[in-house]
């Protein structure tokens, strides 16, 4: 038998659609090398957070291997590609809510690249995650109904813990 396919694009697609049915805008994380084609000056920390809305992108495809949509940057259109096992989560702006995955550590190959893709320069990596210690005012003690809140304002952020 071969190796399973990666759950990950199932995942998104997933999490995508749970988005739209409830009228939420679904963002991407993206830690971005030289397989993912965004544009570079918008990449902060070696990651981007792309809005892959219907209404923020055009020819949006949540392929098994990619993701690719044009989507405009500063008022200018672009090609993004993806690829999925460069995606590190998937949010819903208005609340928060989302998932998120390990970075597969291998780029793509060139030659699996999609027709017409280029990579960007490469971006320096973030330095490896580490464990840290998260204290609390109660011991560490969480009960129902202590969940944090989403951050209120114009634009909540994810807060990943390493």
């Amino acid at each position: 038998m071969s190796d399973p396919t990666s759950t990950r694009p199932y995942m998104v697609r997933a999490m995508y659609d749970w988005c739209v049915d409830n009228n939420c805008t679904p963002f991407i994380v993206v830690a971005v090398d030289g397989s993912v084609r965004v544009p570079p000056e918008f990449v902060q920390n070696g990651e981007i957070v792309l809005n892959v809305s219907m209404g923020a992108t055009s020819n949006l495809t949540l392929g098994n291997d990619y993701i690719e949509f044009k989507a405009r940057f500063g008022g200018v259109a672009r090609d993004i590609v993806v690829p999925m096992g460069r995606v590190s989560a998937i949010y819903a702006r208005e609340n928060g809510q989302g998932m998120t995955f390990p970075v597969d550590p291998a780029s793509p190959e060139p030659s699996t690249r999609p027709k017409g893709s280029a990579p960007v320069a490469p971006v320096d990596a973030p330095a490896a995650p580490a464990l840290g210690v998260v204290a609390s005012d109660d011991g560490g003690k969480v009960s129902e109904g202590t969940a944090p809140k989403p951050p209120s304002g114009p634009r909540p952020s994810l807060t990943r813990v390493k």
